[in-house]
């Protein structure tokens, strides 16, 4: 069983193809981090998920309950899109309350998640009071009202400092321990990098990765940093290694070689040959925000 599958999703308005064949797998109890550039469909996609949206062509299933009857597995998701919408005149609490009531999920949830995340002693603030950061948190805990065994949440780190990000990691992590499978878009990619087990990457509405996050950092081309005592050392190795075959470029006093870590034996014994002095030979992997950007440099 998966949380979410779809095979071919597309979404046309008109000429403009919005998801084209959207195909990837996300399986339960993990936290499944979803990016792409701006506008690349993210949010169109997370629509059709939800059945907002209808697809133009192609299928999906939650939870193994086809996108097309959502009244077979809706109840069982919690869901964040493009922010929180609450009544400014309302606390937070009544908020939930209110989602809650017609939802039909138990009130008596409500402080527990309002501790969840972070929001015990502001329940009883008026929502217009709440700084962007704790109307995320705010939404979140609307999000858990079901007790859902799939939690969607778009940008949930929005307008949280670093100590509120650092809680919303938390508390994802902690719900993946519990079972429940977190589909999160972000552009905060170190922060995926850090709590995702599974990615799907998307570009111009196209799915060019899905699977998991270590398995597309290796698959991203290594480095090995080197610094010299002197810096004439490092043009002359540099040009050495350039003669090889091994791309180098110069910044500064580092020199850094696209080459596995591997290499870096075969590296110094190059410098030693040719009396070259180095004082540090540091093998570096591209991290995920590195690897989006190669991979998606057509938009920028």
């Amino acid at each position: 069983m998966t949380a979410i599958s779809v095979k071919g999703l597309t979404k046309s308005y008109g000429d403009l193809v919005a998801v084209k064949d959207a195909t990837f797998e996300v399986p339960l109890g993990t936290i499944c981090g979803f990016v792409g550039p701006n506008g690349s469909g993210k949010t169109t996609t997370i629509r059709m998920l939800l059945s907002l949206i209808s697809p133009t062509s192609g299928s999906g299933e939650i939870l193994d309950e086809p996108i097309s009857h959502p009244e077979r597995y809706l109840s069982r998701v919690g869901a964040m899109i493009e922010g929180p919408a609450f009544y400014p005149a309302l606390t937070g609490a009544e908020n939930l309350r209110v989602i809650a009531t017609l939802g039909g999920f138990p009130i008596s949830r409500i402080p527990e998640l309002l501790e969840t995340v972070g929001l015990a002693g502001r329940g009883d603030d008026k929502y217009k009071t709440y700084s962007l950061g704790m109307k995320q948190r705010l939404g979140i805990s609307a999000a858990l009202l079901p007790n859902p065994k799939l939690l969607i949440l778009d940008e949930p780190t929005n307008g949280l400092d670093p100590a509120g990000i650092q809680e919303i990691r938390d508390l994802l992590s902690k719900l993946a321990k519990e079972g429940v499978t977190v589909f999160v878009s972000s552009h905060l990619l170190s922060e995926i990098e850090m709590i995702s087990e599974y990615l799907v990457m998307l570009r111009k509405g196209e799915v060019i990765f899905f699977g998991k996050t270590e398995e597309l950092l290796h698959r991203s081309r290594p480095t090995i940093v080197v610094r010299a005592t002197k810096t004439s050392d490092l043009k002359r190795l540099k040009k050495l290694v350039d003669e090889i075959g091994n791309p180098a470029l110069l910044e500064g006093d580092e020199l850094r070689i696209d080459a596995d870590e591997k290499w870096g034996a075969e590296l110094n014994e190059l410098a030693f040959e040719n009396e070259i002095v180095l004082k540090q030979i540091t093998p570096v992997r591209p991290t995920l925000e590195e690897t989006f950007f190669t991979m998606t440099e057509e938009e920028r």
